[in-house]
């Protein structure tokens, strides 16, 4: 029994291709667009000071002295974090404060018996001092020459940035221009510890001079340290900046997803259809003559005896090499020399016949005879030695 199997539709299994690549590509975007949105915390850089990078300007070495002794280390991004870590005896490390209120700032400052800014601003220096002018930068080590104990147990460090004293209680590391590395003073039992931890907290100043001496007095003296470097959620909502959504105008969502509508249905209308190839058979067999009067009439049409002269030359030549055991490639001139020494004729007379250039279709068939000519003479003296 016979079989005969139905013939399969190509439209269709261009369709299932086509169904393939966009399902394919929508997995793609719907998994790329996941991961951005829900990127786990280790993949994001880690920021200057942070107690859990181990790039230069990090402090993750402190971090590690300090569990060491006994200190927990516990780091936080919100206010709101800061303030359930926070026991009253513990100590306040504060970071960065551009995206705090002055409110705030003195707020969360107050809940811990000591606060350490570790890269104060000059709006925090005013806050809590009562001057913000900017009073240079250390440029070699500096004794403490201060009563803080925990300065003076530490000795000499390199400051870095130097602040102006202002209203503060106690000022150490004196600069050249009147500046101090460290400045502290107390209220209502919180103590409030301005440093330039960039120079002495960080992980490649660390162990220079005095500086993992002061870091452990200042930061070492209770059981534990909160670590709390603000981020862009302690912006209170109607301070927020404008988003792009916000500043953009309401036409331009609509008409972006017109334009991708469009684009999208030139590509389906203009696009190259992928599909099998399909071979057909000719009705009839063309033989090589045919093709070959078609070529010469379509020659004879243009009226280029120069252009099918070439071509004659071209096939002749590399004919004519082939018999005479030369390179395929072997240029005009040296077959010329090999057919003259061949046939025993001058090679100018070989010259003439090869670099004629007819004018006319006559002229055309004069020279492709004498070429035949030329090819049956060396044929005849290779038979006949």
């Amino acid at each position: 029994m016979t079989v005969i199997e139905a013939p399969s539709d190509p439209t269709l299994s261009r369709r299932r291709r086509v169904g393939g690549w966009i399902a394919l590509i929508a997995a793609i975007v719907v998994v790329g667009t996941a991961l951005a949105f829900v990127s786990a915390p280790e993949w994001r850089p880690k920021d200057a000071h942070d107690p859990e990078s181990a790039a230069p300007t990090g402090a993750l070495a402190l971090a590690r002295i300090l569990e060491e002794r006994g200190v927990a280390v516990e780091l936080v991004h919100t206010r709101s974090d800061a303030e359930r870590a926070l026991d009253g005896d513990d100590t306040l490390v504060i970071g960065p404060t551009w995206y705090l209120e002055n409110a705030d700032l003195r707020d969360i400052a107050g809940r811990a018996e000591r606060t350490v800014l570790i890269e104060p601003s000059s709006r925090d220096i005013e806050l809590f001092f009562g001057d913000s002018a900017f009073a240079g930068t250390a440029l070699e080590p500096v004794e403490p020459e201060c009563a803080l104990p925990e300065a003076d147990r530490a000795g000499q460090i390199d400051p870095g940035r130097l602040y102006p004293r202002g209203d503060a209680d106690v000022a150490c590391y004196p600069g050249t221009e009147g500046g101090y590395g460290l400045l502290a003073s107390e209220a209502g039992g919180a103590e409030l510890v301005a440093i330039d931890a960039a120079a002495v907290f960080s992980n490649e100043n660390l162990a220079n001079g005095g500086n993992a001496a002061l870091a452990l007095n200042l930061l070492g003296a209770h059981g534990e340290v909160v670590w709390y470097l603000p981020s862009e959620a302690d912006i209170a909502p109607g301070d927020a900046p404008d988003t792009l959504g916000a500043l953009t105008p309401p036409w331009v969502t609509p008409a972006i997803l017109l334009l991708a509508v469009t684009a999208l249905a030139a590509a389906l209308w203009q696009g190259r259809r992928f599909g099998p190839l399909v071979a057909e058979d000719l009705p009839v067999t063309v033989r090589g003559s045919e093709t070959l009067e078609g070529r010469a009439r379509l020659y004879q049409h243009a009226r280029d005896p120069r252009h099918a002269a070439d071509l004659l030359r071209r096939g002749a030549v590399e004919r004519m090499a082939r018999r005479l055991g030369l390179h395929r490639r072997t240029s005009v001139d040296e077959v010329a020399a090999a057919v003259s020494v061949r046939l025993g004729t001058p090679v100018a007379r070989v010259h003439e016949i090869l670099y004629a250039q007819p004018a006319t279709d006559a002229d055309l068939v004069a020279f492709g005879e004498r070429l035949h000519d030329l090819e049956t003479a060396i044929d005849s003296e290779r038979n006949h030695p």
